[in-house]
């Protein structure tokens, strides 16, 4: 048999799938999308994948790729799914296929023990404190026994504890050949497996940061890898901006004095007035974002002229440049120390990378870009263009990359047939595209309800009448609940509104958006369907990669149409540009990111053949506005109910478990 035949002959009935992976049952779209990758494999070009919830898509690239002989990258936009394909789907179809494979992991820095910062983590502010000492003693503990680094090896490390970065390196402050534990180093030992390996499971941010500087890693693996898979690709534009254009925080910064001055104390006191010299950085660091202001977390002040929006330009100009000379005075104090030690070298390239980059920032931004200063505890400068579109074009898709395969797929990558919602800002408006629908009856399994009787969007009691809906549904299907806000201000009040309604009898357990790791909450709202009823409060990530199968999530309320904040200068800036072009940014820009995210957040709800549930979209627009049938048409073809006796009709279905007909 000829490859194509072998991909074809895995996935039919009493095929090698069949016969070794678990509860295998043959789909028409998996095979089709098998097909289309194999023939891709074969032919080079890219090729564009929407599978839509239940087809298979993982199978679906996996078995031609491993089935191909060719050495294959496959990269995702979260670490959970780069864990998934490493440790359970990679070897299960390996063994399945008998096929002599060899994988490798590789990450980003910031998922691996750095053994020199950890050494050096004791002396550093911060590392001191009590809370810290006892994280720094398990992880010193974890590893003597660790043979990969890997920190989600460690078992209760919360991922937002400030101890991590005190313990991983960044681009900027790593020591390369010359650290001190350079042969024991995780991050190369990782590096070194993936060269070896036929197939590598990275990430975007990975694929993307070793893109825009071309450091040893993905640049040195990527030619001699003739396949490379995205998987999750609608994250490749929004992923690639963040390393395709410049950014300085803050509190990159702050990390900086931090390091230098634990340096300096350590292996240069008395050369230099360290405490001098960080002082005025910090001192400077802290005026900067003084001058920012307050404002709401991940709020992004337009930066389209000299001075960022809202601030005082005289008060800005001089915060920029002053931070701007505290650099360049670090960078001149350590060149009189950096033969000492190593990390005195690359303290010095840090300051002078800071200094450029606020060099930089003093000048004139470039018109094909876009500024904006990010606000949260820290201040962070960013530059971006607006699309990856000429990267792709010129580094991913260029005459030297003739006879590689690209393969883009994800559940959702637009709301038309050619996928330009994602194929246009990536540069791929010439591959090939392929949309296959999902193998569920949603007619059957699923019921939309858009309640008429809710105040407009804007309006300030609409959170409230949405919170009360769903108390009362919820309170119904004992939990099983998820509710999806637009914004944080809608989070809180929403969850606020059920909490005081539920603590006091606990009748009902409120899981809320940051009250706990992702991962805590997803744990507990699983379980929530054998214990108490649970409903979950959630925004932003919790829109995707989200899989509660079965009875425990029945229910899934969006309370908003989610628009791009119309405030938000990337996206003014791409109207803009759609606009200069003679179209119309809200039909061409906001209704394809509303209909994608819709799409996105209605995909929580049915995830496997045998779930039921109801969608609700608590946004009257949908029935008033024009628009509004283009965005229900982008969601899966449910049934519509259309009255509250309906609702309460399919809720007494859900509950008791019977047919689902007509309401």
């Amino acid at each position: 048999m000829d490859f194509q035949q072998r991909v074809q002959a895995a996935f039919e009935v009493g095929g090698l799938l069949a016969r070794t992976a678990e509860q295998f049952e043959p789909r028409q779209g998996q095979v089709q999308m098998a097909m289309a990758v194999a023939r891709a494999i074969e032919d080079g070009g890219a090729l564009v994948v929407e599978a839509s919830t239940g087809v298979g898509k993982t199978f679906s690239y996996l078995v031609p790729a491993l089935l191909s002989g060719e050495r294959v990258l496959l990269s995702t936009a979260t670490k959970t799914l780069q864990d998934q394909l490493y440790g359970r789907d990679l070897p299960r179809l390996i063994d399945a296929l008998g096929l002599p494979v060899s994988t490798a992991l590789l990450k980003g820095r910031a998922s691996y023990l750095c053994i020199h910062r950890m050494q050096q983590a004791p002396h550093l502010e911060g590392g001191r404190e009590r809370s810290a000492a006892k994280v720094l003693a398990r992880i010193e503990s974890w590893s003597q026994s660790t043979q990969t680094g890997d920190l989600a090896e460690l078992s209760g490390l919360d991922e937002r504890s400030p101890v991590l970065p005190l313990v991983t390196s960044t681009r900027e402050n790593c020591l390369g050949s010359v650290c001190p534990s350079f042969k024991a180093c995780h991050v190369n030992h990782a590096r070194r497996e993936a060269m070896a390996a036929d197939v590598v499971v990275i990430n975007h941010h990975l694929f993307f940061a070793d893109l825009a500087v071309r450091e040893s890693g993905m640049a040195e693996l990527l030619p001699s890898v003739r396949v490379v898979i995205f998987d999750e690709a609608h994250q490749l534009n929004e992923t690639g901006l963040q390393f395709l254009g410049k950014d300085l925080g803050t509190a990159q910064v702050l990390d900086f004095v931090r390091d230098m001055l634990a340096a300096g104390l350590q292996m240069a006191r008395g050369l230099v007035d360290w405490h001098g010299l960080s002082g005025r950085l910090e001192r400077a660091c802290r005026e900067l974002r003084l001058v920012v202001g307050k404002a709401p977390s991940g709020t992004r002040l337009n930066w389209q002229g000299p001075t960022p929006q809202g601030l005082a330009p005289e008060a800005w100009a001089s915060a920029l440049a002053d931070l701007w000379q505290a650099c360049e005075a670090c960078a001149r104090d350590l060149d009189t120390v950096s033969e000492l030690a190593p990390d005195f070298v690359r303290l010095r390239e840090r300051a002078l990378l800071f200094a450029s980059k606020l060099e930089h920032f003093c000048a004139p931004g470039a018109t094909e870009k876009v500024r904006w200063i990010e606000v949260a505890q820290q201040a962070r400068l960013v530059e971006s263009p607006l699309d990856i579109a000429q990267e792709v074009g010129s580094r991913m898709l260029g005459p030297e990359q003739q006879g590689r395969t690209w393969i883009f797929t994800s559940a959702t990558l637009g709301d038309d047939e050619k996928l330009s919602w994602f194929t246009t800002p990536c540069g791929l408006q010439q591959a090939q595209v392929l949309r296959i629908g999902s193998p569920f009856d949603y007619s059957v399994q699923a019921a939309l309800y858009i309640p008429a009787d809710l105040p407009e969007p804007a309006d300030p009691g609409h959170s409230d009448r949405v919170a009360a809906l769903v108390a009362d549904w919820a309170l119904r299907l004992g939990g099983r609940t998820l509710v999806l806000t637009t914004t944080l201000k809608a989070l809180n009040r929403i969850a606020q509104v059920l909490q005081e309604r539920f603590e006091p009898s606990g009748s009902l357990d409120i899981l809320v958006q940051g009250q706990g790791t992702r991962r805590e909450l997803m744990e507990r709202f699983r379980g929530g369907a054998n214990e108490r009823g649970c409903v979950l409060v959630a925004s932003a990530s919790f829109w995707e990669g989200i899989d509660v199968a079965g009875d425990a999530l029945q229910l899934v309320v969006i309370d908003k149409l989610p628009f791009p904040p119309p405030s938000d200068p990337l996206a003014q800036a791409r109207s803009r540009q759609i606009e200069a072009q003679g179209a119309s940014a809200f039909n061409e820009y906001f209704l394809p990111e509303a209909a994608v995210a819709l799409k996105q957040g209605a995909g929580r709800l049915i995830r496997r053949e045998t779930d039921r549930g109801a969608l609700v979209l608590c946004d009257t627009r949908l029935l008033g506005k024009g628009y509004g049938a283009r965005l229900i048409r982008a969601l899966p073809p449910m049934r519509r109910l259309q009255s509250p006796q309906q609702m309460d009709h399919w809720l007494d279905q859900l509950t008791t478990g019977g047919t689902t007909g007509a309401c």
